[in-house]
């Protein structure tokens, strides 16, 4: 059996033909990133990335939000060695989810916040309903993270804008500035979501694979050196303290709106 068939906690993976859906599944935590999520992302993204049924990757989630960021409540009382190895696993998942050969798309229908921000600029393209948000809350935390796909997607002024105030972007902002392909209704979400995949799979997949493979050839080693700097960084915050108060000082209770 595939591992694409297996059976998974945090997620859920049909296959439709050519089309694998990746779908984030703890809606009771708001689909928030723990460390189960980054492991199993991983082992589903690679095992996309060897399957040749494979045309299109689609990642989406179940409602009412997309992921609330990195589960808090994981961290809490955790040391730094600990924090360390929790990031470097969400940074696994991020690398696996870039590295399927295949073009991939993010739906994001609610909010998305720190970590599902990231896990949506993983991928290729990302199509949005009238009703996401993006927030990226980590410079809040007194942490650092997403400092390279954000850039990329909506330049360094605006990308430190949003890091720094850590203030929430609505779909239609998200897409003038970039980092939104296209926005859309929710009725009209499946035919904009077909309107994509269709003529990727009728396209001859050779071409598909090494059109992605030289765009992403541009930027994908520049950005391992600059993750390099990132991890850096992160290593220098752990070191203080900041971040373990305000991690432990969080509210695990549910509430109607991610920060």
């Amino acid at each position: 059996m595939s591992a694409l068939e297996a059976t998974y906690q945090t997620v859920r993976v049909d296959i439709a033909g050519p089309v694998i859906t990746v779908t984030l599944a703890r809606p009771e935590a708001r689909n928030a990133l723990d460390r189960t999520m980054c492991d199993e992302l991983a082992a589903v993204a690679a095992a996309a990335s060897t399957d040749d049924r494979a045309r299109v990757v689609v990642f989406g989630a179940l409602p009412p939000v997309f992921c609330a960021g990195a589960d808090l409540k994981e961290r809490q009382g955790m040391d730094a060695a600990g924090a360390r190895d929790r990031r470097l696993a969400a940074y696994d998942a991020y690398a696996a989810i870039e590295a399927i050969p295949v073009p991939t798309i993010a739906v994001v229908e609610g909010p998305a916040v720190g970590s599902g921000c990231e896990i949506a600029c993983a991928c290729d393209l990302l199509l949005a309903t009238t009703e996401a948000t993006f927030r990226y809350p980590e410079v809040g935390w007194g942490t650092i993270g997403a400092t390279q796909r954000l850039p990329r997607r909506v330049g360094l002024a605006v990308a430190k804008e949003l890091l720094l105030t850590g203030r929430r972007v609505a779909a239609e902002e998200a897409g003038r500035l970039g980092l939104v392909n296209r926005v859309v209704a929710p009725a009209q979400l499946e035919a904009a979501l077909d309107e994509w995949i269709e003529p990727i799979v009728a396209a001859p997949p050779l071409a598909v694979r090494l059109a992605k493979a030289t765009i992403d050839a541009a930027v994908l080693d520049a950005r391992r050196r600059a993750l390099v700097a990132e991890l850096a960084a992160i290593d220098e915050v752990l070191a203080a303290a900041d971040w373990r108060e305000r991690i432990d000082g969080f509210d695990p209770d549910p509430r109607p709106e991610p920060t």
